[in-house]
């Protein structure tokens, strides 16, 4: 890809994660971690010692999330912040009346006049609320222009941003992050980061409210598969060594589900030297290993979850980020595609690459939104292709990827979702029109 060689340079270096909890350290110069304990009377070089906390301090060690960082100037040094233009970016959600069709939209517009990251996120759907620390919301991107002297945090919770077409250079505090199409971003709450483009882009942003996201378990699966942790990468130490910013650098801060602006003289992405387990983190999609039936019967898509987000019910997700990846079918004697289908959860679903193998209609750039108790499955022409097909092994989803959000919260749809956007496809429903009976009365 022409604009990934063009940013490759900007995060040419990157630590391969181990694991979730365990303990990273980064330095952008050499000795810029104290030799021994995390707040000395005179940090190495000048700096201030200053901690970020993604969790209570009280937490269990094994859930204990913090980082501490060795910065030239605290984040403390700003002005007062003031209310920022919300745009399509908020949760009204609670406000309008429910619709429980199954809903399709349609490629989001690509931008025409300039808009960067921040600007350009709108919110589709969530539930709950940001006060509360309960609940998550669904957003898209669309931008072509960098945040340029201009970066943002999130209070609320934590962004995993699906990148679905362009490339986005990700400056964090902890160092740089390129994260390409058919790649995963998670920036999670607190951290500050600002986002450099080159080109259009596009893509969808989860957020979380309750908690982080992290590996399943694997039970019975055992010790490999699926998303290896192995294959997660955090940035290295990077800071601006032009620091002082004379014209002035903005901060967005998303608070208690509004938008508000600070100015400062400095970059907040001076940070020469960081250690701890909470970190932004990477994942390319490809790499995900692919867990299915070698006998017969459909696997539930659980199987396909890349990261989850647990709520405090145990066996249940605030949100699960699921994948549809190419793969090998072999079960004998099976339906393929997923079945018809009433869940008690909710799952909105987009499409990064190629056509959903179980709707024709739905290819790059789509998204639909099946709410929990709402029948949904494949087309009625797919079905009655697969009921003459041969159960022979054969690549299933060969040149696509899906995926999807799923959570056990009722999602309610914003005014943009449902109307604003001019995307919705009212067709949708039409897919399943012409499902016919196949019932064959038995007699004696």
């Amino acid at each position: 890809m022409e604009m990934a060689q063009k940013l490759t340079s900007f995060a040419s270096n990157l630590k391969y994660m181990t694991g979730f909890n365990n303990e990273f350290s980064s330095e952008a110069i050499e000795n810029t971690l104290p030799p021994y304990g995390n707040t000395p009377q005179k940090c190495p070089y000048g700096l201030y010692a200053e901690q970020l906390n993604g969790t209570s301090f009280t937490s269990p060690r094994t859930h204990n999330k913090r980082t501490w960082f060795y910065r030239i100037l605290p984040s403390v040094k700003h002005k007062p912040f003031e209310p920022y233009n919300m745009g399509n970016f908020n949760g009204d959600w609670n406000n309008r009346f429910p619709n429980p069709n199954q809903i399709k939209w349609d490629p989001f517009e690509l931008p025409e006049d300039p808009i960067d990251f921040v600007d350009s996120l709108s919110t589709l759907c969530g539930s709950g609320d940001e006060k509360s620390r309960h609940g998550l919301a669904i957003h898209i991107y669309s931008c072509n222009k960098s945040m340029n002297d201009k970066c943002m945090y999130n209070a609320d919770g934590d962004f995993l941003i699906v990148a679905e077409k362009g490339v986005l250079g990700i400056t964090t505090e902890f160092g740089k992050l390129l994260i390409q199409p058919e790649e995963i971003c998670v920036i999670q709450q607190g951290m500050r980061f600002s986002v450099h483009v080159e080109e259009q882009c596009r893509g969808y942003v989860c957020e979380v409210y309750d908690n982080h996201f992290v590996l399943p378990d694997l039970g019975p699966i055992g010790a490999n598969g699926l998303a290896n942790p192995r294959d997660f990468q955090t940035p290295v130490a990077w800071f601006d060594k032009d620091y002082f910013k004379p014209d002035g650098f903005k901060i967005i801060a998303k608070y208690q589900g509004k938008l508000f602006k600070a100015e400062q003289d400095h970059t907040p992405f001076d940070v020469v030297g960081w250690h701890g387990n909470y970190v932004p983190y990477k994942y390319e999609l490809k790499k995900f290993n692919v867990i299915n039936t070698v006998s017969f019967d459909h696997i539930d898509p659980s199987i396909f979850t890349v990261l989850t987000c647990p709520s405090l019910k145990p066996g249940t997700a605030l949100c699960d980020f699921v994948i549809f990846p190419p793969r090998w079918s072999v079960a004998e004697n099976t339906f393929r595609p997923p079945y018809y289908h009433r869940n008690c959860m909710t799952e909105f679903m987009g499409v990064l690459s190629g056509q959903y193998e179980a709707k024709k209609n739905v290819s790059t750039g789509s998204s639909t939104l099946h709410s929990m108790m709402t029948p949904h499955g494949p087309a009625a022409s797919v079905f009655e292709k697969e009921l003459e097909r041969k159960t022979v092994p054969e690549r299933v989803a060969e040149g696509s990827l899906a995926f999807m959000f799923e959570t056990y919260l009722g999602l309610g749809l914003t005014e943009w979702g449902e109307n604003t956007c001019k995307k919705r496809d009212e067709s949708y429903y039409k897919c399943w029109e012409d499902l016919k009976s196949h019932f064959t009365e038995l007699r004696v």
